[in-house]
């Protein structure tokens, strides 16, 4: 087998801002494993919070020999046992190889990637849409649009220096779009006591449940809130491992599943598994990724309570298509392996012509 390392820039279509940065780009790893004629895709989205810069992806791929495995069946069972040396690989990089093996092995089979772990497909759901830290006027706009769009799930972000412009954000919204369920997601911008003076205030806008509201680092906090918040909480920043999911089940009302935090579509169902019984649902996330990189999660959307698999809607141009959800539901097809495929041209803007993919911001690598 052979693996193929390409860098490509994703570019955000506005800012996204949040509590505790703005965005406007990321990078993308594009991982490609090549056997038999036949090739898999997977994508592992640089981050600077959970501490996997470009740099680092690209040295743990051009580490990994898979010559020593006969074949992607094998290096699949190998990596989702955390054989060495995969158990060695960061999160993200252990997801975005995984994806590129699950899609390999589904083409081989000539099976989707959902058939592959016996679940039902094909897998379809309403997915939330994100609406950043924006002023209200525009966030009334941007929930007006989505909700003609078809979005049923609109989730806000929080955490301004002043909740007055939190609350008046969200009450735009509700103005904008009345019939959406919304989310609210402080990213860990609030203490105990901001948390709860808060939630009731925005549970009267309509807020239904909350995402990670306190610092991480201190699961006790975010467990304090949980039981006595009004509003399900979810834990995000504070719920990366299996073990922190293991810790917070029971003591809080939901778990933000990432393949890129918990290490990938095994792991993820590793912790769904764990949660049952617990009282404690899941939400399953992503980062800001092409349709390449969130393709693995919505395979899995019947395990979550809540789905927010919106990244590559956040994109100028997404790279990769076949997961749909410009109509507020994500789904995957009967196509083999993970159903996304490149789109080869991309639309340029005047005087910047954009190269497939959206932008290569790196040289392609191969690794024997």
């Amino acid at each position: 087998m052979r693996l193929d390392l390409r860098v490509v820039e994703l570019r955000l279509t506005e800012p996204l801002r949040i509590s505790r940065s703005t965005m406007t780009s990321r990078d993308a790893v594009e991982l490609t494993v090549r056997h038999g004629g036949a090739s898999g895709h997977g994508e592992v989205v640089a981050s600077t919070y959970l501490g996997l810069p470009t740099g680092e992806i690209l040295r743990h791929g051009r580490a990994l020999d898979l010559l020593r495995y006969p074949d992607p069946e094998t290096a699949l069972s190998e990596l989702q046992c955390l054989a060495a040396p995969f158990g060695e690989l960061p999160p993200g990089v252990l997801a975005g190889l995984e994806a590129a093996l699950l899609d390999l092995v589904g083409k081989r089979a000539g099976a989707p990637v959902h058939r592959l772990l016996g679940l039902p497909g094909p897998p379809a759901a309403a997915t939330a849409r994100t609406i950043a830290i924006v002023d209200p006027a525009r966030a009334a706009a941007q929930a007006a649009r989505l909700a003609a769009d078809g979005f049923r799930v609109l989730k806000v972000k929080a955490g301004s220096a002043d909740p007055a412009d939190d609350l008046a954000r969200v009450r735009a919204v509700r103005a904008g779009a009345p019939e959406a369920e919304l989310l609210l997601d402080p990213n860990g911008a609030w203490t105990v006591a901001r948390s709860l003076a808060l939630i009731p205030r925005f549970a009267a806008l309509g807020v239904t449940a909350v995402e990670q509201p306190t610092a991480p680092g201190h699961p006790e906090w975010l467990a304090e809130v949980a039981e006595r918040s009004e509003l399900p909480v979810i834990a995000d920043e504070d719920a990366v491992s299996l073990a922190d999911a293991v810790r917070l089940a029971g003591r809080v009302q939901g778990i933000n599943v990432k393949l890129a935090k918990c290490g990938g579509v095994a792991a993820a169902l590793r912790i769904c598994a764990a949660l049952q019984g617990s009282g404690t649902e899941v939400m399953l996330g992503c980062l800001t990724a092409s349709s390449l990189g969130i393709a693995p999660a919505v395979h899995l959307v019947d395990r979550a309570r809540w789905v927010d698999l919106d990244g590559h809607l956040l994109l100028r141009h997404d790279p990769w298509r076949g997961i749909g959800g410009t109509d507020g539901v994500v789904r995957t097809t009967d196509r083999a392996g993970l159903g996304v495929v490149p789109v080869r041209t991309l639309p340029s803007s005047p005087g910047h012509p954009q190269p497939p993919g959206g932008g290569v911001s790196g040289s392609r690598s191969t690794v024997r």
